[in-house]
């Protein structure tokens, strides 16, 4: 387990961090970027926890548990080099359960006929912002992914991709099943 005793190291005061390996890096490094695009979709869940209770909280929580998940495995580069300690990396179950939670909440649902816009019940919008920067962190992870030196596990990948194909849903379900859905109505303003 993690024990943390000092919250402050001056370290980012020179624009510098350390991954969870010991090797400092740049604050904007793209793993960086990514696990702190990551951190801010477990707080955005963290308010819609606020606006839930029951199922859809409990499904919350774990999603949240599950991202400080991804935020190691992407703060743990694979190297190469021997450590000390298993990394903790994810791993296909946790994707497969995004997936069957989907297709459950999605089968009482009809099907979309429309875009929709973000928003509805306050649980619904929270949901949706969250989804939206899951999407930001998706894209950072396979910038990620895609760079020659960087080892990222396809798994981590999904699971971004996933979760944000999870939080639409959910945001639908937050919405009494897609029936609240605020609907995208082209060219209505012009």
């Amino acid at each position: 387990m993690v024990k943390l005793d000092k919250i402050y190291t001056k370290t980012g005061d020179k624009g510098k961090t350390r991954l969870s390996t010991g090797e400092p890096v740049d604050k904007w490094h793209p793993r960086v970027t990514s696990y702190g695009t990551v951190d801010e979709v477990n707080a955005a869940l963290g308010v819609a926890a606020l606006h839930t209770d029951g199922d859809m909280l409990a499904a919350i929580r774990r999603i949240q548990n599950d991202l400080f998940d991804l935020g190691a495995d992407l703060a743990t580069p694979d190297r190469g080099k021997e450590l000390s300690w298993e990394p903790l990396r994810i791993v296909a179950s946790q994707v497969e359960r995004l997936e069957a939670e989907i297709d459950v909440m999605n089968a009482d649902i009809a099907p979309l006929d429309s875009f929709i816009l973000p928003g509805g019940s306050p649980l619904a919008a929270h949901l949706h912002v969250a989804r939206t920067l899951c999407r930001r962190a998706e894209r950072q992870i396979a910038e990620l992914f895609g760079m020659e030196d960087e080892i990222v596990s396809p798994e981590a990948l999904a699971y971004a991709n996933r979760l944000s194909d999870w939080l639409f849903v959910a945001g639908r379900v937050a919405n009494n099943n897609g029936v609240d859905d605020v609907k995208w109505v082209p060219g209505a303003n012009r």
